[in-house]
């Protein structure tokens, strides 16, 4: 398998730029808070998008040279991002251009990747293998997030006597990443090969379009589907409302009521400690409920998914009480960052029987529950607003707001269960057999 740590690194390097990097990005260079969780969610709408071209890159096939296309075009375009980083307004619509082009590279790389992994490989070892694919994937997030953004601090330190010692250091920090990619891009033009199991379930291209339209009219005809979808959407609002201005909290001044982090801390502190802690989170939380009946009906599934839920409720009273003290201690900011992240890592494998119902099995082998389509959808909205709201509630009252918003979320996880619950029955009953 030593195509698997290099396919699947290539791929976490550039989500891990546009899902956390990019928002430091547009912040260092003066964009201000509304506009930078604008951008940011616009540049989800990619992985928004992936069901509408998975049965075009299906139906195209040849996935090992598709996969060293994508890789080299994403080469290319971190190099190209690498000499955007100037002191003039436009380079700020430029950095969002490559990195969008870059998401949607990244969108039909990760698709792709799925498709030549489970070709590749046997159900019974593609379980084995997961684990190992969110920890390689997760540590290159560490790496990406983490690591890269303590580079550029430090390099703002050392370019500190030239005027443009922001748009230097993101740009030679950029640079570096892509070296480093590159290399992976080299690596795999020559260990990818043609998978062991073709796809036959396609013969052209206007199938695998009627193969997509029947799945979507199969969801559209599922009972409830739309209280379902409703119900994901309140319960991820608290996280999807903290996504990134946890990051605004940290990196904002104390005037603004923030906590004026300086940027290696924040690369040590989300980062690093975050990440680990959200893999953490996330890779128990699948474990268990992999170990549990996959029907929401058992009580133990029922007995866990209730724990998840509680839990992923949680992380905004963290960011709450971190807006309300203040705290300048390391230790104190990493333990925040560490349990709000566990909680949410943990939690949002509650989000599964919601994916599941609408999507059935499409999404067993995804890596991060984030950058499934349902879930960027139903996320992108608040996310997007969340600058805004900041700037007027300010951070105090937003958290606290965000916390109450908790509240909505518990009741729309119950209402949501139930409804699969029913609904479930309701498909597998022997009169809708018959």
């Amino acid at each position: 398998m030593r195509w698997l740590p290099t396919l699947f690194a290539a791929e976490a390097i550039p989500s891990a730029m546009i899902t956390f990097v990019a928002l430091l990005m547009f912040l260092q260079l003066g964009v201000g808070w509304e506009w930078s969780t604008l951008l940011c969610s616009l540049l989800t709408l990619p992985w928004v998008m992936k069901s509408f071209v998975r049965a075009k890159l299906r139906q195209v096939g040849h996935f090992n040279w598709q996969l060293r296309f994508l890789e080299l075009g994403m080469a290319f375009l971190l190099v190209a991002l690498s000499f955007c980083f100037t002191d003039r307004f436009a380079a700020q619509w430029l950095i969002f251009a490559c990195l969008f082009v870059l998401c949607l590279l990244c969108a039909a790389h990760e698709l792709v990747a799925r498709m030549y992994y489970e070709r590749m490989l046997r159900p019974r070892w593609q379980r084995y293998y997961n684990s190992w694919k969110m920890f390689i994937a997760q540590s290159t997030v560490v790496l990406t997030y983490g690591v890269m953004v303590v580079g550029v601090g430090l390099l703002e330190v050392f370019y500190h006597n030239r005027r443009t010692a922001i748009s230097l250091s993101w740009s030679m920090a950029v640079y570096i990443l892509a070296g480093i990619y590159l290399l992976l891009v080299i690596y795999n033009l020559f260990v990818l090969r043609p998978p062991r199991v073709t796809d036959h379930t396609s013969s052209s291209l206007l199938s695998a379009v009627r193969a997509e339209i029947h799945v979507i009219d199969r969801i559209a005809h599922k009972p409830h589907w739309l209280g379902v979808v409703l119900c994901l959407a309140f319960l991820l609002l608290p996280q999807a409302l903290l996504f990134h201005t946890r990051v605004l909290l940290f990196i904002s001044s104390r005037t603004q009521g923030g906590l004026a982090v300086s940027l290696p801390w924040i690369g040590l502190i989300q980062g690093t400690v975050g990440v680990m802690a959200f893999s953490v989170g996330l890779a128990v939380g699948h474990w268990l409920l992999f170990r549990c009946p996959s029907s929401v009906l058992a009580s133990s599934s029922r007995s866990l998914l209730s724990l998840m839920v509680l839990l992923l409720g949680l992380s905004p009273l963290v960011y709450w009480a971190l807006a309300s003290t203040l705290p300048s201690n390391l230790l104190v900011l990493c333990l925040a960052a560490f349990f709000a992240q566990l909680f949410f890592g943990f939690g949002l494998n509650a989000t599964m029987p919601f994916v599941r119902y609408i999507s059935g099995e499409r999404y067993r082998n995804t890596i991060n529950y984030l950058y499934i389509p349902l879930i960027s959808f139903v996320m992108l909205l608040p996310m997007a607003a969340s600058g805004w709201l900041v700037s007027v509630f300010g951070f105090c009252h937003f958290f606290l707001l965000n916390a109450f918003t908790v509240l909505l979320a518990y009741v729309a996880a119950y209402v949501g269960l139930r409804l699969v619950s029913s609904s479930s029955q309701t498909i597998h009953s022997p009169h809708n057999e018959k």
